[in-house]
């Protein structure tokens, strides 16, 4: 079995590479903006953009601790 400190190795190495891909990817869609090779409305933008922040919201979820304290009230 891995220790802590393996796994959070493993973590920091896979999380770096893969943000710094998803870094890259964004700015080559950024290429896309170029008015002069590309013709797109403001509505496709949105929706690009739209999607993008709704599955950043959703993976950001997977990465929240829940409050183990936290009771339910009414």
């Amino acid at each position: 079995m891995a220790s802590r400190e393996e796994k959070r190795n493993r973590f920091k190495k896979l999380a770096v590479y893969r943000t710094n891909e998803v870094l890259r990817r964004l700015k080559v869609l950024g290429n896309c903006a170029n008015r002069s090779a590309y013709d797109y409305a403001e509505e496709e933008i949105n929706k690009i953009f739209s999607e993008i922040d709704k599955k950043t919201k959703e993976i950001k979820g997977k990465f929240t601790f829940p409050d183990k304290e936290k009771r339910f009230t009414l």
